[in-house]
């Protein structure tokens, strides 16, 4: 009996998959073999993940909930349904939450750190924060009273403050606000001591509100929905019109308030009716602090260094450590690994070419530049040095669009040719071509990788880059560009490939080719999310025909493995540690080409709604080298979970030596760096076999 792959029995919610591995964050946050401020970091970056979801993805599913929309995925569960599961999940991990918070504050007072409120400082503290209250707090925010002639203010995503139940001398009862802005710290610092911003405001209350009583209070804070709805015009309409999206973005419809536990039901109750929203939407806490985002605050404390995991120093190894980069992969295709590989070559890429006489045009795509990119102020340079610079800076990059635009100015005024997009579809594609004039004839430089021209966050994101010279890559690249810049419909590419066209049948092609071998044949995936349904099929029909099948996806996996006769040979691995797993990576043992690198994931928005690029790396060595890193992430018994059939994942047992592939790379490239400057760039190709035999 043939199966139906369209059954939503074998499909995962990609909301709730979501979840899930916002719960593995959480879980690297409870690990208490971590440093304190290790543990409180993941703490933070498990809450703005929430926010973001909560803008985003349960924003879209209240609006589709009240259009009355029933079915969203191939799952088949309905918005509202979706609405109360993730309601049903968060609700349960709320202890879970509030224990992991209260165990890290514990374990930093053993190293004499403290988050206290106001009421448990001692009498000195007091007297610096009064200070402190008078002299930097209370010129800048603002009480606001809620009466008749006082409306409810209109509060902005993500606004944070006090409100207040009152009485005058009159017995007379009031409502108030006071709004923290977001230009003050989140915690007042004295020595090593945090102090909530919000227990400082909350005692002077008196002085804001002068003549009353507070009967009442409670910090609040408040989340909208995010997504810009903007309708694409032409280019010199577009910036106008991304600017005032911008703005709307604070005013979106309400879709959550959080407030502390044991609030006065009353002021509850005024908040509720003034922002329209419902009990259900109210998420209370007991000891966390408001917006867990904010600390990062103290993660970031430089005093407070010795608590968080070590810094790795990223190296830079032959060939690319010789002074000129263009000479070096001339010689040499190159294929970097982040962060264990600098990133500055690839910055140096960019630079030695604004300044270079021989170079003739730069062209690059920049999506997450960064607020201080020196990639950005070397393209300046470039075109002050009279190099044709062409940039195409993807506005609608979802919370980048203010840096995006400043950097799109920037480039326009210093005289570059900028592109803001493609009308309909956001490019996502990661690459940059510089144009060199050698003797009579042209030579073409070309760059491509997997994560985003950010050197802040190459520190913390593992990636891919690659290097070529090859001409079918050049020609590619240039064909590209006059697709971003010009009229033409959808390019075809030679050597590359090119969503919304090219990648996914290109895929669906390669697990279908490989499937036909059988228990011979092998393909590994790695990418930060596996929705598409087609994908999907195509991986189920694989397993079906003997195929073995090795996920590496690190978020949300609509796939379900395990299931008989369905997905017995597929496996389902989450990396979750110190560094954000962030590459996209295509492997089939038995294909010509064996090894694929990417910018586009394996979701919908990646393969027909975004401009991607997938690049084979056509290199034995180079493909033994990414071989390697996907055996050595797939032994890894120290950060890898692995997808149950119900939905759950639990920790790879530990069996043997302890495999942890950040730790152990971190290592050897130190290893090798320190021996000697005539090491060959095969080092994990190297290390990973030497780990695979003895493990």
């Amino acid at each position: 009996m043939v199966a139906d792959l369209n059954s939503s029995q074998l499909y995962f919610n990609r909301e709730l998959s979501w979840l899930q591995f916002n719960s593995r964050v959480l879980a690297q946050a409870l690990d208490e073999k971590l440093p304190p401020l290790e543990r409180l970091k993941f703490l933070a970056i498990y809450g703005t993940n929430l926010d973001e979801f909560y803008m985003i993805r349960v924003a879209g599913l209240k609006a589709l909930f009240k259009a009355r929309i029933q079915e969203t995925g191939a799952d088949k569960l309905t918005p509202s349904e979706q609405l109360e599961k993730i309601r049903e999940h968060l609700h349960k991990e709320h202890q879970i939450l509030e224990s992991c918070y209260t165990s890290i504050i514990a374990e930093l007072h053993t190293h004499s750190v403290h988050v206290k409120h106001y009421d448990a400082l001692n009498e000195d503290e007091k007297a610096e924060i009064k200070k402190i209250f008078f002299n930097e707090i209370y010129p800048v925010i603002i009480p606001i009273a809620v009466d008749a002639t006082h409306p409810f203010p209109h509060l902005n995503n993500l606004s944070f403050g006090l409100a207040m139940t009152l009485e005058d001398d009159s017995k007379n009862i009031k409502h108030g606000l006071i709004r923290i802005p977001r230009i003050l710290p989140r915690f007042i610092q004295i020595a090593q001591t945090f102090i909530p911003i919000e227990s400082v405001v909350e005692h002077f209350a008196s002085e804001l509100f002068p003549g009353f009583t507070k009967l009442a209070s409670t910090p609040f804070r408040v989340t909208r929905n995010a997504d810009i709805e903007i309708e694409e015009e032409e280019a010199d309409d577009f910036l106008q019109i991304l600017q005032e999206g911008l703005r709307s973005r604070n005013k979106g419809s309400l879709i959550r308030l959080e407030l502390l536990e044991g609030v006065n039901k009353k002021l509850s109750k005024f908040l509720l009716s003034h922002l329209n929203l419902d009990e259900k939407d109210i998420y209370s806490y007991k000891s966390l602090p408001l917006n867990l985002g904010s600390l990062w605050q103290i993660v970031g404390d430089k005093a407070l260094a010795h608590l968080v995991l070590p810094t790795f120093n990223p190296k830079t190894l032959p060939p690319l450590d010789s002074e000129n980069i263009f000479e070096a992969i001339e010689k040499q295709d190159v294929l970097l690994y982040h962060p264990y590989d600098s990133f500055e070559p690839v910055v140096q890429f960019i630079k030695q070419a604004a300044v270079d006489p021989e170079t003739l045009a730069i062209r690059m795509t920049l999506y997450r530049a960064g607020p201080n990119s020196p990639i950005v102020k070397a393209l300046i340079d470039a075109v002050r040095e009279e190099k044709q610079v062409t940039v195409l800076v993807e506005l609608k990059a979802r919370f980048d669009e203010e840096n995006n635009l400043r950097w799109a100015k920037a480039l326009e005024d210093a005289g570059a040719h900028v592109v803001y997009g493609i009308p309909g579809l956001k490019v996502h594609a990661k690459i940059a071509q510089v144009i060199k004039r050698k003797g009579k004839k042209l030579q073409s430089y070309v760059h491509l990788a997997t994560g985003n021209y950010n050197p802040s966050t190459a520190k913390i994101y593992t990636d891919m880059s690659y290097f070529t010279t090859k001409e079918a890559f050049g020609t590619d690249a240039t064909h590209f560009f006059h697709f971003l810049t010009g009229f033409s419909t959808y390019t075809k590419l030679d050597t590359l490939f090119m969503s919304p066209v090219q990648i996914k049948p290109k895929l669906i092609k390669m697990i279908e080719k490989e499937s036909q071998f059988g228990e011979e044949g092998h393909i590994i995936l790695k990418a930060n999310s596996l929705v598409d349904t087609n994908i999907i099929q195509a991986l189920y029909l694989a397993s079906q025909a003997g195929c073995k099948v090795d996920l590496i996806i690190r978020g949300i996996c609509c796939l379900k493995p395990g299931i008989k006769d369905i997905s017995e040979n597929i496996t389902v691995s989450s990396i979750i540690g110190k560094y954000l797993e962030h590459p996209r990576i295509y492997y089939f043992k038995n294909n010509k080409v064996k090894s694929y690198i990417s910018s586009a994931d394996l979701m919908p928005r990646n393969l027909v709604r975004r401009v991607e690029l997938m690049t084979p790396i056509l290199e034995e060595h180079l493909t033994q080298k990414i071989e390697q890193i996907l055996m050595l992430q797939l032994s890894d018994n120290q950060l890898r979970w692995i997808l149950q059939e119900d939905g759950s994942y639990i920790k790879v047992p530990l069996l043997g030596k302890a495999v942890n592939n950040h730790a152990i790379l971190e290592q050897y490239v130190s290893k090798v760096h320190d021996k000697t400057k005539k090491e060959t760039p095969d080092y994990v190709s190297r290390l990973a076999s030497r780990i695979l035999k003895d493990s």
